[in-house]
């Protein structure tokens, strides 16, 4: 009875274990979601700095459309006030045309006017002379008409050259009416395009205008959006807060869950030790019995190569595990890996071809290393091939759990235990181990374990 109950204290233990495991790994994966729930909390922060800066931004944005469609609308009654007395200018300047085309015909007139003052001075002139012709013929009597006659002539040719210079001056006066006339005429070509201009100007102000105030409406528009994507966000954000903090609390419970399950565990596994320790015989004597001539067989290899100095105690306990470089999981040296490797390996593989239920025999120290393994859980690692690696180099691996641990610190002759073997990738197998305490040169080393499937 005692043999049944160490057996079903031993399923309770696997149970408890497998149990043990789904919630390790649920919280493995709990913790990521957290961690990738982190993240996504400080890509929502960025987010609400940002929309906070686009809010803020759609305010300003809106603001300043508003004072743009104030100064368009100033702006546009101002020009087009401009633009009015412009064409008020351009109208004037046409007008000038008709008025310095009479110009031009009040100087042709005041020109012939001159031009017959200019003949009548000649005739004076030719008048005063017969005058004088005529008075110096009449001798003494006629000197006073000689005089006037002197005088009329004077008079004539001074008529003559005013009226000569006049000419001139209503010549020169004419030219420049002229080329007055000619700049008018191109300025009233000009003024021309000026209205049409003009009239495109005042479409393109209007056109302006109405565009400023559609840029207002979308302003307004955006910024009605911008406030309702910042509550969301907020509301996204309280909502992400709250999940990761239920998610937190979930992930404690469920490790808390983990931790009495393996507290069960150990309770089982005592109880499972216990039955073994008893007077009566169960289905793991048989291995019992092969883990203590095994680890009475390792224990003699060591001794008697320190003691013919092929191995020292210094290279036996080496703790300075060198990692390799590369290796995925972590592969390390350390003193004892290659004397392992050469002389207890192949007593691993003898051992483990003992019976058809043994997985593996192996070697642990008091920090959980495995110096070496049995060949078919030795092999070279595969770059990349982390899951590979898991199940086939298990050698120079650091392993450490609980019943490892509680297997390190028991006192008595050996330890049985029932546990899940990760295999990597989600990966178990239930086995059932055999500890069997290691202690060389009055120290304690390690564990030499038999590895078996129930």
């Amino acid at each position: 009875m005692l043999a049944d109950l160490g057996e079903r204290s031993g399923d309770i233990a696997l149970q408890c274990s497998e149990t043990a495991g789904y919630l390790g790994e649920l919280n493995r994966r709990i913790q990521a979601d957290v961690a990738q729930l982190g993240d996504l909390q400080d890509n929502m922060g960025r987010l609400a700095a940002s929309q906070s800066e686009s809010v803020t931004a759609a305010r300003e944005l809106s603001v300043t459309a508003a004072r743009a469609g104030q100064v368009i609308a100033q702006g546009h009654d101002v020009i087009g006030l401009s633009l009015d007395e412009v064409t008020q200018l351009v109208h004037h300047v046409s007008g000038l045309e008709s008025h310095l085309r009479r110009f031009l015909t009040v100087i042709e007139a005041v020109g012939g006017i001159s031009e017959e003052l200019g003949a009548i001075a000649r005739q004076t002139r030719l008048l005063g002379i017969n005058a004088a012709i005529e008075a110096a013929r009449g001798g003494e009597a006629t000197r006073g008409f000689a005089i006037v006659a002197e005088e009329i002539r004077r008079l004539a040719e001074q008529a003559g050259e005013s009226a000569g210079s006049v000419g001139e001056k209503l010549g020169l006066l004419d030219q420049d009416a002229r080329r007055l006339i000619g700049g008018v005429e191109d300025n009233i070509i000009r003024s021309r395009g000026v209205g049409t201009h003009i009239d495109r100007l005042r479409l393109s102000v209007a056109e302006i205008a109405s565009l400023v105030g559609q840029f207002g409406e979308r302003s307004n528009a955006i910024v009605a959006c911008t406030d309702a994507a910042d509550g969301d966000v907020a509301a996204l954000r309280a909502g992400l807060s709250q999940f990761s903090r239920s998610a937190g609390e979930n992930a404690a419970r469920v490790d808390a869950s983990r931790v009495q399950l393996e507290g069960l565990e150990g309770m089982a596994n005592a109880m499972l030790d216990r039955a073994a320790h008893g007077p009566g015989k169960t289905r793991n004597s048989r291995y019992i019995a092969l883990a203590e001539e095994g680890s009475d067989e390792v224990s003699a290899l060591i001794d008697g190569a320190i003691a013919e100095g092929r191995l020292t105690i210094e290279d036996l306990f080496d703790t300075a595990y060198r990692r390799i470089e590369g290796s995925d999981p972590p592969q390390y040296l350390n003193g004892f890996t290659r004397f392992a490797d050469a002389v207890i390996q192949p007593l691993l593989d003898r051992r483990t071809a003992q019976d058809d239920a043994i997985v593996g025999c192996c070697l642990i120290d008091m920090n959980g290393y495995l110096p070496t393994h049995v060949s078919g859980r030795s092999a070279p690692q595969r770059p990349g091939a982390r899951d590979w690696n898991m199940e086939h180099a298990r050698n120079r691996q650091i392993f450490m759990d609980g019943q490892i641990r509680r297997a390190l610190d028991e006192e008595g002759d050996f330890f049985l235990c029932t546990y899940r073997q990760d295999l990597g990738a989600g990966r178990y197998r239930a086995l059932r181990s055999v500890f069997v305490p290691l202690a060389f040169g009055g120290r304690r080393w390690g564990l030499y374990e038999v590895g078996y499937l129930i």
